[in-house]
């Protein structure tokens, strides 16, 4: 099974900032594989998976890892971009948002940022880690911040030892660049 790098530099934060954890509730959107989240739960959050409610095997592999992993009660709950089903209303407060890669296809940028700042608006003091792979420096997030009022702290990969090749980096060919933000509901 193959894990993004993404999803390798936001389990990386996590786990640099597991104290801050223990005890909170963490969602994971887009979770794939869940390894970010996985790496939560194992520092004592309280986790909810999520990934497309429109493929039910992306739901299976959360389910999955989960097991894999020894967690149970894990909740996965199926979530589409811009869309608020009654399973995200039903979500206890959350402290912490984790989404690995989700800036992946700028026709879905605005949609991410509807979820999140339902999410953010819902539970105030809550702040999204995010991480994401440049793929073109033409895509851009800032228009769509201000529109949803989101502030945006951009966090250097060498204040938790992710900037090394062998953890930010990729089998693929050519260079990929790993960035990592914390998003926030603005004065939140």
């Amino acid at each position: 099974m193959y894990v993004w790098p993404c999803a390798v530099v936001l389990a990386q934060f996590v786990w640099t900032h597991r104290a801050e954890l223990s005890g909170k509730t963490v969602l994971e959107i887009g979770a794939g594989v869940s390894l970010p989240g996985v790496v939560a739960a194992r520092c004592g959050a309280r986790l909810f998976l999520s990934d497309s409610s429109e493929k039910p095997s992306c739901l299976q592999n959360c389910r999955r890892s989960g097991e894999a992993n020894g967690l149970s009660g894990v909740s996965v709950l199926g979530l589409s971009w811009g869309e608020v089903p009654p399973d995200l209303l039903l979500l206890p407060e959350l402290d912490v948002v984790l989404g690995s890669d989700v800036f992946y296809d700028p026709e879905d940028f605005e949609d991410v940022l509807v979820t999140i700042a339902f999410l953010l608006r819902k539970n105030p003091r809550a702040r999204f880690w995010t991480t994401y792979q440049v793929r073109s420096a033409d895509w851009s997030i800032e228009v769509l911040l201000q529109r949803w009022d989101l502030d945006c702290i951009l966090v250097p990969l060498d204040q938790f030892h992710a900037d090394q090749p062998e953890l930010a980096g990729s089998s693929l060919p050519g260079r990929h660049t790993i960035q990592m933000m914390i998003i926030s509901k603005k004065n939140g």
